[in-house]
């Protein structure tokens, strides 16, 4: 029996590892083991944790971190506090195989743990671009340290080989995102009004930013231009989300917190939301507006138009429905003003997702139970030419 591992630290990453979680849990040649860390153990953002238990499976480790790392200084504390107690984790549990996805601090330093443990990694999302946050350097840096790269586009997959890794070891899965947007059971306007306590309105925007680690404007100046630009759209109903706990997220929870407290009916915020609500909240909402990586991925195969903010996702491949625009007032008004008229909405309902592929979680499922691992932690470098 294989003993797979799964480490989670948001609920942005739980949303996609779920499904293929729930999957391996099914089979009877895999013992399913479960670590959270960072945000999932953090009331202030949710304690995302129950979203996991709520799934039906149990946690199997926690590691807690320092949740509040809204400073460089913090957040490489926080790193530090991970990885010793991924150690611990790593020696209760002893996984044949880690699955890891993306590009989040927290899993640079469970790569880390992981590579001197020798213990296999499965990458998830390897090969993305993302030019302005720290995390662009982070996800490669885990591709070097992992064995199996489960990419999300062809062009993706072809970044990974690029980085030295051995073409038989990577695989084009498509995005989990999205497979997991088609296999959803949405709930309907009248049971998420009943469940959120607040109507939504026939115009509404969900909005989730970041901070964008390495741009030099600072995440108030952006975040505040954000919200003026809102506040002009007053026709319009708000549903915020919390941004991660990235280095100066607080500054961002501050000002959302303060907006909706001054808009009451108008604005409203949930430090998350759960993928299956958040999901079925999309089918109703005229636009998708932030920096987040899934108004990028998942959110064009739900035909709405994105508003993709500032320098955070630069790079990284896109749907024809993501408009792109740069952080001063004026920039995100006439990006919001594009977004929400008639030409980009017919757009969105047209347009194709390059991160879609039917068959992702059993492309997933089948890499990381039927690949063998014997002597896979001892890697050539691939060369090109």
């Amino acid at each position: 029996m294989r003993k797979i591992c799964i480490a989670t630290g948001t609920r942005a990453d739980w949303g996609l590892l779920s499904g293929i979680a729930k999957a391996l849990n099914s089979r009877p040649d895999v013992k399913l083991q479960i670590v959270a860390t960072n945000m999932h153990l953090c009331e202030r953002y949710g304690a995302t944790y129950r979203e996991i238990e709520r799934d039906g499976l149990r946690i199997d480790f926690r590691v807690p971190m320092p949740s509040e790392s809204d400073s460089a200084h913090g957040t490489v504390v926080a790193m530090s506090e991970c990885m010793r107690g991924f150690a611990d984790a790593f020696v209760a549990l002893r996984p044949d195989l880690l699955i890891i996805l993306g590009d989040r601090y927290e899993m640079l330093a469970v790569a880390s743990a992981a590579l001197i443990f020798r213990i296999p990694i499965a990458h998830i999302a390897g090969g993305t671009v993302s030019e302005g946050a720290y995390d662009d350097s982070i996800r490669h840096s885990i591709t070097k340290m992992s064995h199996l790269h489960l990419t999300e586009t062809e062009e993706c997959r072809r970044r990974v080989i690029q980085l030295g890794e051995d073409p038989a070891r990577v695989f084009n899965t498509g995005a989990i995102g999205i497979y997991n947007i088609l296999h959803t059971d949405f709930l309907t306007r009248e049971e998420l009004e009943a469940d959120l306590g607040t109507p939504i309105p026939a115009q509404s925007l969900f909005v989730t930013f970041h901070p964008a680690t390495l741009d030099v404007v600072p995440p108030r100046e952006q975040c505040l231009n954000l919200l003026r630009a809102l506040h002009a759209r007053s026709d319009f109903k708000v549903f915020f989300s919390y941004p991660n706990n990235d280095t100066a997220g607080r500054v961002i929870i501050d000002l959302i917190e303060q907006y909706v407290a001054e808009h009451p009916g108008r604005a409203f915020v949930r430090p998350s939301y759960g993928q299956r609500r958040y999901l079925s909240m999309l089918r109703f909402m005229t636009a998708v507006v932030g920096n987040s990586s899934s108004g990028i991925v998942e959110v064009p195969s739900m035909h709405i138009p994105t508003l993709n903010i500032g320098i955070r996702q630069n790079g990284r491949q896109r749907a024809t429905s993501v408009v792109d625009c740069g952080v001063t007032l004026d920039e995100i008004s006439r990006g919001l003003n594009r977004v929400l008229s008639a030409a980009e909405r017919e757009n969105a309902r047209r347009a194709l997702n390059p991160y879609e592929q039917p068959d992702t979680l059993q492309r997933i499922v089948d890499v990381v139970c039927n690949t063998p691992l014997t002597g896979i932690t001892i890697k050539p470098f691939y060369n090109l030419c």
